[in-house]
């Protein structure tokens, strides 16, 4: 039989440390006539009994029918929460800071593709294009194009209008890899993918910001008996309501990716995000470039960490499921050892470090030197204390990356007597990730 989960038992985390996306309302017109996720769900469970944690998140947020990010509104002040890129063009402007300098610390390749993944609004990748528009000459004769990985249709839609105006077409058949094409004001190619391994190889950097946390996670309980998966079932007493249950029995997933040496009680694992990270690395120690992952997460310390937003508060996670984003932790130390010894790790550092490093106090004092009007001052200096504030994202989020062993390289020594006295010169330091430990 399967054992319900008390989940008062668990530490609960505190609303300062959860709190990581900022909130606002839903449209109550818009819920009324979403269809019914809850119905789906538990005429599932009947035909096939409980389900993975993973399963319901993948069910709850991409069912292409009834799913939370088909709602075109969860970003942005008519959405659920609103991101960093969403606050200040400060911060994406020193992500394409960091992107350019990534590109000159790995020999200023003759192509340069920028790929996000789960690109929101597009108002990431907006700033970052203004700032390689900007630094145009530094790129040269560098080949820019632009690629975006995002499942929802109706967000690919608002991307193109950010990104593209009117300029962007959708493919003929549905199983064409690039599902949309379009070209900036500047002429810079834009393309869609539903998936990564679409993406065509070449140098690319890679920006996952607020991504990994929304991918399913399994969850498992230590029990006397071992590792259990937790499970998503029909509550039996409320049959319109639904409840965690441990599986009686190990399961696949409890039997292979919970580490033997784990100490934790209760273990997040996010399988689909350690494919993703393998798939990254792969590609970057074939085709060189770098990866850049923001996200609120930990270094393999946390426990129970999935939970529901709407509104201006935290929303359990099985009650109206399909009217709340679901988000769990990023465990970088997960991360980390399923991205191998083929690139190099950095991080995870806060944002608060990564942006300072970056240089955003500089960046504020020039704006706000040539800033006269006292509400956009109050507004940059609002922003500025969002991003950089530990008790607000700054602690929050952090950041992490994985690069090409050579871009790391140290200049190889000069053996026996030469007169020659030309040295290698020395890798750039990587941005953002001053003074931190790298593992190689």
């Amino acid at each position: 039989k399967f054992q319900v989960v008390n989940y008062n038992m668990i530490k609960p985390l505190r609303w300062g440390a959860a709190q990581s996306r900022f909130l606002c309302s839903s449209s109550p017109e818009e819920s009324k006539s979403r269809p019914s996720m809850l119905r789906h769900l538990t005429t599932k469970l009947k035909a096939t009994g409980p389900i993975t944690v993973a399963e319901y998140m993948r069910e709850v947020l991409t069912n292409p029918v009834t799913g939370y990010y088909v709602r075109n509104n969860m970003l942005g002040p008519d959405g659920d929460f609103i991101t960093s890129p969403e606050i200040s063009q400060i911060f994406g402007e020193l992500l394409g800071v960091w992107i350019i300098s990534e590109w000159m610390g790995a020999g200023r390749p003759k192509q340069l593709q920028l790929v996000e993944l789960g690109p929101g609004k597009g108002s990431l990748a907006g700033d970052v294009l203004r700032v390689l528009s900007q630094l145009r000459s530094v790129l040269g004769e560098a080949s820019v194009s632009l690629h975006l990985v995002e499942v929802s249709p109706a967000l690919s839609l608002l991307q193109a209008q950010n990104l593209t105006r009117s300029c962007s077409q959708e493919a003929d058949s549905e199983d064409e890899p690039v599902y949309r094409r379009g070209e900036t004001a500047a002429g810079l190619p834009v393309s869609w993918y539903r998936r990564l391994d679409d993406v065509p190889a070449g140098f690319s950097i890679f920006v996952a910001h607020e991504f990994f946390d929304a991918l399913p996670i399994h969850k498992f309980q230590r029990t006397q008996k071992g590792w259990r998966e937790v499970m998503v079932d029909i509550d039996p007493d409320k049959p319109d309501k639904l409840r965690f249950v441990v599986a009686p029995s190990p399961t696949l997933a409890s039997s292979t990716l919970v580490q033997a040496d784990e100490r934790r009680d209760h273990v997040e694992v996010c399988a689909e995000g350690g494919v993703i990270v393998q798939q990254l690395s792969k590609r970057i120690t074939e085709e060189g470039g770098a990866a850049l992952i923001a996200d609120y997460g930990h270094d393999g310390t946390k426990t129970d960490t999935f939970r529901g937003f709407k509104g201006h508060q935290l929303h359990d996670v099985l009650s109206s499921p399909g009217s709340a984003d679901l988000t769990a932790d990023v465990d970088f130390s997960y991360l980390r050892r399923m991205a191998g010894g083929g690139v190099a790790c950095l991080g995870p550092v806060s944002q608060r470090t990564f942006l300072k490093n970056m240089g955003i106090d500089t960046r504020m004092q020039v704006l706000l030197r040539s800033c006269v009007d006292p509400t956009t001052r109050k507004q940059l200096i609002s922003s500025y204390d969002m991003l950089t504030n530990p008790i607000k994202m700054g602690e929050r989020f952090h950041f992490f990356s994985l690069l090409h062993h050579s871009r790391l390289a140290k200049p190889k020594k000069t053996e026996g007597l030469k007169l020659d006295k030309k040295k290698s010169p020395a890798p750039l330091p990587v941005a953002g990730f001053t003074d931190e430990k790298i593992w190689q």
